[in-house]
């Protein structure tokens, strides 16, 4: 997952107005803290596609797992699979702890001398620098044949890195695009045209002349790292690339300085409401749920947000589809997550089976009001489709068509600098392509430390 948002339950709000078990979903979202693994409910024992209940009583250890609030499975659901797992093995104990995104990067990273934490979430951006620095687990020569074809390719990247495995698949994210189908039509644009990038700009400005919207889109291009999801997803879709097959800097041309000059140009177009140069993903749901908004790009979470009537005016109105096509297709950006086991772990093997159980088909399956499966079968699914028949056909187009943002170590700091450099070119304080060239020889600094 990349970009969280603190304040809504992102994951477990997406699809809750999608007929996802909303009741469940909400009641959740609970204050962190530590649980232990013995006291939810037990399941079956049965086991899904990636599922074993090896081990049996083999199997033993106390484990103990750092997770995310507010991501994707309810705290209280992720205890319920830890009990169910230590029925499956009586001789296992498995420990929860719950922390914001804001807090588990630092948290991770300074637990891991002391060896705290047998297995943690991990973001998609996370894998390199983690793995360079020792802190988790090379885990390839573990991970099931059958998982790279039968999971989800935005599932599997969100644990790679050079090639391998540093930790399992668990969660899916990916940016989709949302419109308003009143305000289309009162503008008389037809939707199919709005699935490419040119096409969603003359929407707009039909919009902006006949609907009476002053600002048809709105966007999350706070210097964050919301902006840098949008431009990345855009490069790809332009066909570009913001770092090439070596990891050095390809921002300088082609499809990402044109997505950058796309962007610039729907501001001075005045399509883009000017708001957007400071507004995260929450703004844009507040937006769009206003009717202040026509069109905009958010995470899955907004489907629900923007169609609950306790909190939009246009609901029943949002339509959710694939990210529009560039010229290179439709391409949306990762915001997936994993499970990776510590290097100084002293029971990898626990953590293993107890990873690759809460990863099992079987289990997301029982869970899925609060997330949809990384397993591609499950997309197929009647059951599932059934749960939210207007979400899941798109995001199994979409979580089958995603970009990665840069797979380098010094990420953070690497966006960071990204970041002010897209908001001057945003603002117009230099072009587009000064902006990347002025930026390009700093990344290329920390890139060499």
């Amino acid at each position: 997952m990349s970009e969280f948002v603190s304040q809504l339950n992102r994951r477990r709000f997406l699809l809750g107005a999608a007929g996802f078990g909303a009741a469940g979903l909400l009641a959740a979202c609970s204050s962190g803290g530590t649980g232990t693994g013995g006291t939810g409910t037990s399941s079956t024992g049965s086991t899904g596609a990636g599922a074993t209940s090896g081990g049996g009583s083999d199997l033993s250890g106390t484990i103990t797992g750092l997770f995310m609030k507010q991501a994707g499975y309810s705290e209280d659901h992720i205890n319920q699979m830890a009990a169910s797992f230590t029925k499956l093995h009586p001789n296992v104990k498995v420990n929860t702890e719950f922390v914001a995104y804001e807090a588990l990067h630092d948290k991770i990273v300074a637990a891991a001398p002391a060896g705290t934490y047998d297995l943690v979430f991990i973001d998609v951006i996370w894998p390199a620098e983690f793995a360079t620095k020792g802190l988790i687990a090379d885990i390839t020569s573990r991970i099931p044949a059958n998982w790279k074809t039968d999971v989800l390719q935005g599932a599997l990247d969100s644990a790679l890195y050079q090639g391998k495995f540093y930790g399992l698949p668990w969660l899916l994210d990916a940016k989709f695009f949302y419109y308003n189908k009143n305000l289309l039509t009162k503008a008389g644009v037809d939707p199919a045209s709005v699935t490419t990038w040119d096409g969603v700009a003359t929407a707009a400005k039909a919009i902006k002349d006949k609907a009476g919207v002053k600002y048809p889109l709105v966007w999350s291009w706070a210097q964050a790292e919301a902006v840098i999801c949008d431009w990345a997803l855009m490069t790809a879709s332009f066909g570009g690339k913001l770092f090439d097959e070596k990891g050095q800097p390809a921002f300088t041309e082609g499809g990402a300085v044109q997505a950058l000059e796309f962007m610039r140009k729907s501001i001075v177009d005045g399509i883009t409401n000017p708001s957007s140069t400071q507004s995260l993903e929450d703004d844009v749901v507040k937006v769009f749920g206003a009717g202040d908004a026509a069109m905009g790009l958010n995470w899955s979470y907004m489907f629900a947000a923007a169609n609950d009537p306790k909190q939009s005016t246009v609901a029943g109105q949002a339509v959710v589809t694939e990210v529009p096509n560039g010229g290179a297709g439709r391409i949306s950006v990762n915001g997936s997550s994993a499970l990776s086991i510590t290097a100084t772990s002293k029971n990898q093997d626990v953590a293993w089976e107890f990873a690759k159980y809460v990863s099992s088909l079987e289990v997301q399956t029982k869970y899925i009001s609060d997330a949809l499966p990384i397993w591609k079968s499950a997309y197929d699914d009647p059951a599932v489709i059934k749960t939210a028949p207007e979400f899941v056909p798109v995001a199994k187009k979409q979580f089958n068509d995603m970009t990665n943002r840069p797979q380098v170590v010094a990420y953070n700091a690497v966006s960071q600098k990204l970041q002010v450099a897209v908001q001057k070119a945003l603002l117009g304080t230099v072009s587009p392509q000064q902006a990347m060239n002025d930026v390009k020889p700093d990344v290329e600094k920390l890139l060499a430390q």
